[in-house]
C-alpha cells in the first residue's frame, strides 16, 4: 500500500565551484530530465508500437496471399499472421483466447530516456514514464494508471527515499517492478519497455501524424538540440515536429498541458493505423519494435493481445493519474502522493471496484468551455439538467479538446456510456477519472466543452 511515512534525507554534497565541468554535466542532466515526457513513451509509445503492429498484422489476415506476397512464404511474419489468422477461421467461436485464464492482468509499461552508453540501449537509464495498465479479457476493457515519475517513494534493497524513475537507474527492471508493487499494493504480471528514440522512429516509419497543435509553440534550445516551431492549427507532424511538441512544456500548464497534449497525440497515432497504406509500413515498425522495445512476453501471448486489441474501443479506455501536490526540497522537486485519494485511483481502474450511487442520488456537474465553444457548452448544460443532473457551476478554461472527467467514485465509464445515449452531444468525449477537482469543487463529474 502507498506508504506516507517520511524520513529525513541526506543533503547532497556541495560540488566545488572549479569544477567547471561536472557541473556542466550536471546541469545537462538535469535539462534532459526536465525535458523527457511524462505519458508519451510508454502510453503512447508501448501501447500505440504494438496495436500499429499487431492489429495491422490482422488487418491483413483476411488476404494471406497479400501477406505471403509482401513478406515472404516461409518469413517470421507470415507465420505469425496465419497461426493468428487460422485461429480465428471459426467464427462460431471467441476470436479472443486468453493464454492465462480469464483474470484480469496488470502490464507495466515503461519508457526511459537515452542511454550515456552507445553499446546498451537499456543499462542506467531512467523511466520516465510509468503506467500500470489493467487488461479484462472478459469485458475487453483497458484502464491506465499513470505514476508521475517525480512521486516521492521507497525503494526495495535499502536504497531509501529516492524518485520513482530512479528505480530503474539503480536495479534494473527488477527493481522497478517491485517498487511498484510495494507502493501501491499491486501485482505486476508483465512488462514493456520502450526507449526514448521509439516514438521518432515510428513517426518516421508512418510518415507523419496528424494532430490539432492548440496554441503556437516557439522555442529554441540550443544546447540540447530542440527547436519548436509550430503554428497553432491542424499539422501533419514529421518526426522533428513531432519530438518537438511532445516536449514542449514553456507555458502556464507546463508538464500538465505536455502530458494532455501527448494524450491526443495518442489518438492521432491510433487514427494513423486505420489507414489501410499503413499496411505496407509494417515491416519498418517491425524493425522499431526489435531496436526500441524490451519485454518479458512471449510472441504467443502478444499474438493473444492482438486478438483482443481489435475488440477495444478507444473511447471507453479510463484513464487516471495518481494524485498528489509537488514539493521542493532544495534542488530536488517531488510529486507527494495523497495515500487515500490514490488508493482510490487503484482500487477503481486496477482493482475495477465499483461503487453504484444511491438510488435517487442527483448528480452534480461542472461545465468548462472554450473560448469559441460558449454556445456549445449552453447546449451541453440544456441537456444535462433535462436529464435530471444539477449543473452547479460553469467557467471558462483554456483546453483546447473535449473531455467528460469523473470524481465521484459512482461516476463510473457505465455511467457516461448511460448518459451519453441521453445527451449525445457529449458522445466520444475522452472519459479521465480525477478525484481530486479543481474546477468546481464538489461536483461529481465535469466535462469540458472545447474547440476539437
Amino acid at each position: 500500500m502507498i506508504d506516507n511515512n517520511k524520513k529525513k534525507i541526506t543533503p547532497k554534497k556541495r560540488i566545488p565551484d572549479d569544477n567547471a565541468q561536472r557541473m556542466a554535466y550536471l546541469n545537462k542532466m538535469k535539462k534532459r530530465e526536465e525535458e523527457q515526457s511524462l505519458f508519451v513513451r510508454v502510453f503512447v509509445g508501448m501501447l500505440v508500437l504494438f496495436m500499429l503492429l499487431f492489429c495491422g498484422i490482422l488487418l491483413l489476415s483476411g488476404n494471406s496471399d497479400f501477406v505471403v506476397d509482401l513478406f515472404g512464404q516461409d518469413s517470421v511474419i507470415t507465420k505469425f499472421v496465419l497461426k493468428v489468422t487460422q485461429g480465428n477461421a471459426n467464427k462460431q467461436h471467441a476470436e479472443f483466447n486468453w493464454p492465462f485464464g480469464p483474470r484480469r492482468q496488470n502490464i507495466l509499461l515503461l519508457g526511459v530516456d537515452a542511454s550515456d552508453n552507445p553499446n546498451d540501449l537499456w543499462s542506467g537509464t531512467r523511466t520516465d514514464t510509468i503506467i500500470l495498465v489493467n487488461i479484462d479479457p472478459k469485458t475487453k476493457s483497458v484502464n491506465a494508471v499513470s505514476v508521475p515519475r517525480d512521486s516521492k517513494v521507497y525503494l526495495p534493497e535499502g536504497h531509501g527515499i529516492q524518485k520513482i524513475n530512479a528505480a530503474h537507474a539503480i536495479g534494473g527492471v527488477g527493481m522497478t517492478i517491485k517498487t511498484v508493487e510495494q507502493t501501491l499494493g499491486v501485482k505486476v504480471d508483465r512488462y514493456i519497455m520502450v526507449h526514448d528514440d521509439a516514438v521518432k522512429a515510428i513517426v518516421e516509419a508512418l510518415g507523419g501524424v496528424d494532430v490539432y497543435v492548440e496554441k503556437p509553440m516557439h522555442y529554441d534550445d540550443y544546447a540540447g538540440k530542440l527547436h519548436i516551431n509550430l503554428s497553432k492549427g491542424v499539422h501533419r507532424l514529421s518526426p522533428t515536429e513531432a519530438v518537438g511538441y511532445l516536449r514542449f512544456r514553456h507555458d502556464a500548464l507546463g508538464d500538465i498541458g505536455r502530458t494532455r497534449r501527448q494524450q491526443w497525440f495518442m489518438r492521432g497515432l491510433l487514427d494513423e493505423l486505420q489507414k489501410p497504406e499503413t499496411i505496407t509500413k509494417i515491416p519498418d515498425i517491425i524493425s522499431v519494435t526489435n531496436k526500441y522495445v524490451k519485454t518479458n512476453m512471449s510472441i504467443y501471448e502478444l499474438s493473444q493481445y492482438a486478438g483482443m486489441a481489435k475488440h477495444i474501443d478507444m473511447d471507453k479506455i479510463e484513464i487516471a493519474m495518481l494524485p498528489g501536490a509537488p514539493n521542493k526540497k532544495g534542488h530536488i522537486s517531488y510529486w507527494i502522493l495523497d495515500p487515500e485519494k490514490s488508493q482510490e485511483v487503484i482500487n477503481r481502474l486496477i482493482y475495477r471496484e465499483k461503487i453504484q450511487p444511491e438510488e435517487g442520488a442527483v448528480m452534480t456537474a461542472g461545465i468548462m468551455y472554450s473560448q469559441d465553444s460558449a454556445q456549445k457548452a449552453q447546449d451541453v448544460k440544456s441537456e444535462l439538467e433535462a436529464v435530471g443532473v444539477n449543473v452547479s457551476c460553469t467557467g471558462h478554461i483554456s483546453r483546447i479538446h473535449t473531455q467528460f472527467i469523473a470524481h465521484s467514485v459512482g461516476v463510473t465509464n457505465e455511467y457516461y456510456n448511460f448518459l451519453k445515449k441521453k445527451v449525445p452531444s457529449i458522445d466520444k468525449f475522452q472519459f479521465v477519472y480525477e478525484p481530486s477537482n479543481y474546477f468546481c469543487g464538489s461536483t461529481d463529474f465535469t466535462v469540458i466543452v472545447a474547440d476539437n
